[in-house]
């Protein structure tokens, strides 16, 4: 019951004043608001409330949030690195791709789907398994030299419905919250892990920094929208990649449960 209480309190706490404990990272803005309170579940229980722990974040009921309670920090890794994950990731693109296929192009070539990278398209669970699948604060420069090896593996399921919805006529826009300066490295990573022929990569420029992802994506998207393309797709691992404005014909959330970005 304490630990009800005291989550309560702290989402009054953030209700009241967006501010409450705050901070910002100036590259990539991370969730430092919301520290999730451990729970008072049997042993037996903590792998359902952990279950409703990560339903609930994947629903936007816990935002904002800072990193994984570590009362689940066991269940996590064994989600994202087992069959369930999996699975829900071939799921979304299932009916990502029985969506893209029902829709009738235009002549004009200005159908767009945007998507987002990192845990959309490349997978950064060699990055995550080093430092708590969640567990720790995100530390901007421990991540950027993971980017910097250009490593990252495709998501399969992601790989194939980016292929398929290439195939079927769309204009691809990749659109990252990684910075202008990692441009070389991510492209050598999306085309060693498959990915070819976008129509354009965004990234954040410096007048980006310190802005939140719902913002600076909304941003680009009405760039997209303003020279011509119609968004109807939109795929992306963060509600900050798909709420905003400019917003595409349909959206679909890949899940993850180990950050939360605003």
């Amino acid at each position: 019951m304490k630990s009800f209480i005291l989550l309560a309190i702290l989402l009054l706490c953030i209700s009241i004043s967006p501010t409450c404990s705050t901070t910002a990272d100036p590259h990539l803005p991370r969730p430092l608001i919301l520290q999730f309170p451990s729970t008072d579940a049997e042993k037996e229980d903590l792998h359902m409330w952990c279950q409703s722990w990560r339903f609930a974040g994947e629903a936007n009921n816990l935002a904002p949030w800072k990193t994984v309670p570590e009362d689940c920090a066991d269940y996590v890794k064994d989600y994202v690195t087992g069959k369930g994950y999996r699975f829900d990731l071939e799921i979304v693109a299932t009916v990502t791709l029985a969506y893209a296929r029902s829709f009738e192009l235009a002549d004009d070539g200005m159908d767009a789907w945007v998507f987002d990278i990192d845990e959309t398209l490349l997978s950064n669970l060699p990055y995550y398994s080093d430092h708590g699948f969640g567990l720790e604060i995100f530390n901007q420069q421990e991540f950027d030299r993971w980017v910097d090896k250009a490593s990252a593996p495709a998501i399969e399921s992601s790989l194939k419905l980016y292929e398929e919805i290439l195939g079927l006529g769309f204009k691809i826009f990749l659109l990252t919250g990684r910075s202008e300066s990692k441009r070389i490295v991510t492209v050598e990573n999306l085309k060693r892990a498959g990915f070819e022929a976008w129509e354009k990569l965004i990234l954040r420029e410096k007048h980006d920094h310190g802005k939140t992802a719902t913002k600076y994506k909304s941003e680009r998207r009405t760039e997209i929208a303003s020279n011509g393309y119609r968004i109807i797709g939109n795929s992306g691992d963060q509600w900050s990649d798909l709420l905003g404005y400019s917003l595409s014909n349909r959206s679909f959330k890949l899940p993850n449960p180990m950050y939360f970005i605003p």
